[in-house]
């Protein structure tokens, strides 16, 4: 495929598409000409969306798919697919599926057997584990973290001795609590990776011992978007 072939929109075709985390330069020119050109962008919040696409001074039609609705709209976006429009889907921030809708939409298409392109960008997941200093040979992303306590506690004792590291998504509301659980239930030693705000002006990054992480937390604002890395028990920073 041709270079300019690949900024064209294909009819009967779902994109994939990863916006900005933070940076809005962080938006590839393949993804601003496919987000330009496809029929229909199904977005998690239209407000979020639709701001970016005024920034990038495109006008579009926007479909509401978000995790109340996400199985029934990813079976109408596959009939749309299927009857030759062109669907590109965006979460409010990052890399679609990943602990984002998504996935739906791409199963339903795959199901068809309708064709689904990714146009690869931004993702916190990778930018956090590129940056961090934690072992990326391996490792296993895993989401957000239960709500409730006891669960979160059970999961560290479950993956307590994985060899690879553990990387997670968490709300700013439970940061502080996850890192002390992880303090007593894997030990003052474990190395940790606490990422806030990646790429944009309050970009932070907590590594170190998970007691030292555990501290500095303490002290910090915990307004944002945080990730979060374990590392395997036998690693030292």
């Amino acid at each position: 495929m041709s270079e300019n072939t690949s900024l064209t929109p294909l009819p009967g075709h779902l994109y994939i598409v990863a916006t900005p985390i933070g940076n809005l330069a962080d938006l590839t020119d393949r993804a601003r000409a496919i987000l330009g050109g496809v029929d229909v962008v199904a977005c998690e919040d239209t407000r979020t969306t639709g701001a970016l696409l005024t920034r990038l001074g495109l006008r579009k039609d926007l479909v509401s798919y978000h995790e109340h609705n996400e199985t029934e709209a990813a079976d109408r976006l596959a009939d749309l697919i299927a009857a030759g429009k062109s669907v590109a889907v965006v979460s409010d921030a990052g890399t679609p599926a990943l602990s984002d809708p998504g996935f739906r939409v791409v199963r339903a298409c795959r199901r068809r057997q309708l064709p689904v392109v990714p146009v690869p960008g931004p993702s916190a997941l990778t930018a956090v584990l590129s940056a961090s200093g934690l072992p990326s040979n391996g490792f296993l992303y895993v989401g957000f973290l239960p709500p409730k306590s006891a669960a979160r506690i059970a999961f560290l004792e479950k993956y307590r001795d994985f060899d690879y590291t553990l990387a997670l998504f968490e709300s700013c509301h439970r940061i502080d609590k996850a890192v002390a659980e992880i303090v007593a239930t894997l030990g003052p030693d474990r190395t940790l990776c606490v990422a806030k705000e990646v790429t944009k002006l309050h970009e932070t990054f907590f590594v170190g011992r998970a007691a030292d992480v555990d501290a500095r937390l303490a002290k910090a604002s915990l307004k944002g978007e945080f990730v979060l890395l374990i590392a395997p028990a036998d690693f030292v920073l």
